[in-house]
């Protein structure tokens, strides 16, 4: 069988990113299927290039979190016009998967299946447009009509839906009742990503790290206000943030201005350099901004976390919360409340035993539901027409959480 792959911000293990797509496609070519992928890259011109196995026909579209929202919509669009052309020549199609964000990577996929007659599966990693209308982005009220009709037909139409969290599934099967809609949740590098002893490596601090994006999503104010109040109430507590994003500059310049000196800005790298700051870390710390929208996402740096083993930490209510309570690795608290932060991980820094017990139930829930091994092997049983994806009973749970 012979797969179009799409995705607009496919990354190789060499860069910095999500790398979902990668582990996705290249299990499927190990696994017999061939595979063509269409990405855009901020070049000057197209380039087709072969990651083992995987033929990654990349776009010259410019994008960069720094855009804004009108921005980032034309470069959605000059994507999937350019890669439309693309696709429309490409012979001996069986399958499109086309992975969301943006939403407008569906309706590429939509007009490939009227113009060629080729099924389309459909992941979706985040909620477009609610999202940016719970956020405020988009008030247009007839746009609002208009891209909630795009994500609905786009739903309807496609031969499967994959999720990658059960707050997302719940969202998706209230706006088209009665379809199917699976879970495939991020995925943990449990051989890449192992635990290490930080806390014995720093002799005494205690470093917690973020990395990732520093968007208005991310709402990375939270962390600055907790590492504050550490430095008068957990001195031995330190903070790393290796980050890109539009709000970056401004997040650096607000740290330097309340004078927390606790709290170091690293450039954002690799897969390796996110591997050397958690092998440098005790805590990995998960952010995101006061909507409920927010709360069904499936960040990266969770699952790398967990199989690092690390702490985790987030400051958000959903399905990650759950997963954290039932599995006990670390802490949720209220970020209108920051004094809950110092609470909940003073417990952890009095009690050594508590801390690498839920370091080390980070890693066993990452070897057993997260790790990149059992994700293909749900995608292969999708693509095999079964219907149970789960790998075992107790992994229900997480997924219907």
């Amino acid at each position: 069988m012979k797969i179009l792959y799409i995705h607009q911000y496919f990354k190789s293990p060499t860069e910095g990113g999500s790398t979902r797509s990668y582990y996705l496609a290249k299990g499927l070519v190990d696994n017999g299927y061939e595979v063509e992928m269409i990405t855009g890259y901020n070049g000057t011109k197209p380039l087709n290039e072969n990651i083992d196995g995987i033929t990654v026909h990349y776009l010259p579209v410019y994008y960069d979190n720094h855009l804004g929202f009108f921005q980032r919509v034309i470069s959605f669009l000059k994507f999937i016009y350019k890669a439309n052309k693309l696709a429309l020549r490409i012979q001996g199609i069986d399958l499109v998967y086309a992975m969301t964000t943006p939403l407008t990577v569906g309706l590429l996929a939509l007009n490939i299946k009227r113009k060629r007659k080729i099924p389309f599966y459909l992941e979706v990693g985040d909620l477009w447009p609610e999202a940016p209308v719970q956020m405020g982005i988009i008030r247009n009220p007839v746009i609002k009509l208009l891209v909630y009709q795009l994500e609905r037909k786009i739903y309807q139409e496609s031969e499967k839906i994959i999720a990658l969290s059960s707050g997302i599934r719940n969202y998706i099967e209230k706006i088209v009742p009665g379809k199917k809609v699976y879970v495939i949740p991020n995925m943990s590098d449990v051989d890449f990503f192992k635990p290490s002893d930080s806390t014995r490596e720093h002799l005494g601090k205690f470093v917690i790290s973020y990395f990732g994006a520093a968007g208005k999503a991310n709402h990375l104010e939270y962390l600055l206000e907790v590492a504050s109040l550490c430095q008068n109430h957990l001195p031995q507590v330190y903070f790393r943030i290796m980050a890109y994003g539009s709000e970056l500059k401004r997040l650096q310049h607000l740290a330097v201005q309340t004078s927390i000196d606790n709290l170091k800005f690293i450039p954002y790298g690799s897969k390796v350099d996110v591997k050397a700051l958690l092998h440098a870390s005790d805590a990995v710390y998960v952010s995101f901004a006061n909507y409920d929208v927010l709360n069904t996402g499936s960040p990266n740096k969770f699952f790398d976390g967990l199989a690092a083993g690390k702490l985790m930490i987030i400051n958000f209510e959903g399905w990650l919360k759950d997963i954290i309570e039932a599995h006990q690795c670390g802490f949720t608290y209220n970020p209108e409340y920051p004094e809950e932060f110092i609470e909940q991980l003073s417990l952890f820094l009095s009690d050594k035993e508590l801390l690498i017990k839920s370091q080390n139930n980070s890693r066993d829930i990452a070897e057993k539901y997260y790790s990149k091994e059992l994700q293909i092997k749900k995608l292969l049983k999708l693509l095999n027409n079964e219907h149970h994806l789960s790998i075992s009973d107790s992994e229900v749970y997480i997924l219907t959480a």
